[in-house]
């Protein structure tokens, strides 16, 4: 393992990812990762000129974008696929839906304990949701310091879990923030955090897990008028209080005003401020002379919330239809494409050429590339493949499974292979290729038609790929060890 920086390192990680050697560097790159929170696919300006996130989508712009990116249906699940590299359900059926519970023991390998072994300074910012207590939170996972939220949605003023034993969750280096930081939007805390930590003096490189709680509900923009939720306007119910004189609703080219549905515009203005934060944090690496030598990468962590009752956590609006649409079936829960097919981009100035990667790729694969960015070979357990011979040397990726499952009582089960894949619903464990669903995604990225009938063999042989995944996960719940 790398324990100290230099040249002499990164030029093998990098020969070893297939690319052309890097000079004049005198210690492997600083990693940023960046995940969303119920960031669809059409909540992006780079898929969906109708929303306006121009400092993501020049960031993406400026690196890789994966045509076909996937997640895990839900928070959770897509957390543990990126922290460890595995799908959840190697770890039990605890992992498998959003959860306040451990999810993996103490002493499972993380990107933070990968990085921290490497010399890397770790810093976790945002949401964990991996285990909402201090005894289970980032510190005991490789990461040296940590800020944010230990459970999942939280009110974006006041940063507090739903009401009940979770519900102080708010913060850092091991210890409850006094007063939760209650009076400023969760995004800005989040990024004032991760800019601070960039701009901070170090002779090592850093590694930073940037988990915004945006976009995912209660959607709060109140802007400047922070004594009061965000509420549609008594005397104008198309309009949100207020709302001509919060920065979050208007952008240049008018594109949040032009959405004539109020709960789609706040669902733009809370893009629009997500987008202003990360142009902050990249902002904040290219005034410190450090983006040149930093690799980011992105993913939201699941699909569209879509609908939502409300009334969950502080000053949370119920709200219906709220996301762009996508060109997919299914949403956040789903193992339909709509569920799992997210935004996701890699970038790194000078080294990942800007452009396409049309293969499909998933977020369980960060951890054996970002391993083999550190001159690493992935681990036998890993689930996901090594990245960097595509993003760096212009490889075909090779033909793999994606697999998931999602729900503790799983009901919900898919794997792909090439561009065909199975999909099932229902109580029970899929027992025979015949109670599969079986989509072309080639020709039917929507899966709107079953063609399990016509190509019955092809059906039959994933699901004895599916089978062979299935054995490697763990049926009981796994405690602490």
């Amino acid at each position: 393992m790398i324990r100290t920086p230099g040249s002499a390192i990164l030029l093998a990680a990098v020969a070893c990812l297939g690319a052309q050697p890097v000079t004049n560097q005198e210690r492997p790159p600083n990693v940023v990762v960046i995940l969303t929170d119920d960031q669809g696919w059409g909540d992006i300006g780079y898929h969906n000129e109708r929303v306006h996130s121009p400092r993501i989508d020049a960031l993406a712009r400026s690196g890789m974008r994966f045509r076909q990116h996937y997640s895990m249906p839900q928070c959770t699940p897509t957390r543990v696929a990126v922290m460890t590299g595995r799908y959840p359900g190697r770890f039990g059926p605890q992992a498998l839906a959003a959860t306040n519970a451990p999810v993996f023991p103490i002493g499972t390998p993380t990107l933070g304990s990968l990085f921290q072994e490497a010399g890397a300074e770790t810093f976790l910012c945002g949401k964990w949701h991996m285990g909402s207590t201090l005894e289970h939170g980032p510190q005991q996972f490789g990461f040296e310091r940590s800020y944010g939220s230990l459970g999942g949605a939280v009110g974006m003023y006041d940063h507090r879990y739903r009401a009940g034993k979770f519900e102080t969750s708010w913060h850092r280096d091991g210890a409850f923030v006094d007063g939760h930081e209650n009076g400023v939007h969760a995004t800005d805390l989040v990024a004032d955090a991760a800019v601070r930590f960039i701009e901070q003096e170090r002779d090592r490189p850093f590694f930073l897990y940037l988990a915004f709680h945006a976009v995912h509900t209660p959607l709060d923009e109140r802007g400047r008028f922070i004594d009061r939720p965000t509420q549609l306007d008594p005397d104008n119910p198309g309009r949100w209080l207020d709302e001509d004189a919060i920065e979050w609703f208007h952008d240049p080219a008018g594109k949040i005003q032009a959405e004539p549905d109020p709960e789609k515009r706040l669902l733009l203005a809370a893009i629009h401020h997500l987008d202003a934060a990360i142009g902050r944090v990249v902002d904040a690496l290219d005034q410190s002379g450090q983006r040149d030598d930093t690799v980011i990468l992105y993913s939201s962590d699941n699909g569209p919330q879509v609908n939502w009752p409300g009334n969950a956590y502080p000053d949370d609006l119920k709200l219906t239809d709220f996301n762009q649409p996508i060109p997919f079936r299914g949403s956040k829960t789903d193992v339909y494409e709509g569920g799992i097919h997210v935004p996701g981009f890699a970038s790194w100035p000078g080294h990942i050429e800007p452009g396409w990667l049309e293969q499909p790729v998933h977020v369980v694969d960060w951890y054996p590339t970002l391993a083999a960015l550190l001159g690493q070979e992935a681990p036998d357990w890993a689930d996901g493949i090594d990245l960097g011979p595509a993003l760096l040397g212009g490889d075909a990726l090779p033909d793999r499974d994606l697999y998931w499952i999602w729900n503790p009582a799983t009901n919900r089960w898919a794997l792909r292979h090439g561009d065909w894949k199975i999909v099932r619903y229902g109580r029970g464990e899929p027992a025979a290729a015949e109670d599969w669903q079986l989509f072309d995604l080639a020709t039917d990225p929507a899966e709107t038609t079953d063609v399990g009938a016509e190509h019955p063999e092809r059906r039959a042989e994933l699901h004895a790929r599916f089978v062979a995944h299935r054995a490697k996960d763990r049926r009981e719940k796994q405690g602490e060890r």
